[in-house]
């Protein structure tokens, strides 16, 4: 099992910047390939980004590439999205997931953090 908890939400105003955390606890972090989802009002949970277990490799939808980063730190069991550049079509709840390294499927998923842009 791993608890995910991720933190960082607020209101912003359009062109600000945040950034999220997603803390884990239980099995070993570094076991895991973690995502960033989001879901807006009335909307399906999308895909924003994800990275490997070792932040080798990282991937973002088109919607968010060149304004949000993913990170993670191992040692501190976090994983981090750097919003730039918001917009208040970012406005949803954002949730972090795990998947194991060998799996295709996010079986973990922490509680939500509401991100609300105004224009």
């Amino acid at each position: 099992q791993v608890q995910l908890a991720e933190s960082g939400g607020g209101l912003m105003r359009a062109g600000d910047s945040l950034r999220l955390s997603c803390a884990a606890s239980g099995r070993t972090f570094s076991n895991y390939d973690m995502g960033w989802f989001r879901q807006a009002p009335g909307k399906e949970r999308e895909f924003v980004g994800a990275i490997t277990w070792n932040g080798d490799v990282t991937s973002y939808a088109d919607s968010v590439k060149g304004r949000f980063t993913i990170s993670r730190d191992n040692a501190k069991r976090t994983v981090y999205l750097q919003m730039n550049s918001l917009k208040p079509e970012d406005t949803a709840v954002y949730y972090c997931a795990a998947r194991g390294v060998r799996t295709s499927k996010y079986a973990y998923w922490g509680q939500g953090t509401q991100v609300t842009v105004s224009s």
